[in-house]
């Protein structure tokens, strides 16, 4: 499995940004994020 290139704490303090109403996009540059690992990665965005 791949090392991530964020600690645990860094993945959840941008999930709560989110969550406070920033958008994504936003969150994304800020963090250097792709916008395409956000959603394949972030809670919610998967069916089921």
């Amino acid at each position: 499995m791949k090392r991530s290139r964020f600690s645990e704490e860094q993945i959840i303090a941008m999930l709560k940004e989110q969550e406070a109403g920033v958008a994504t996009a936003d969150v994304c540059r800020k963090h250097g994020v792709s916008s395409a690992t956000w959603s394949w990665s972030s809670p919610g965005s998967v069916d089921g």
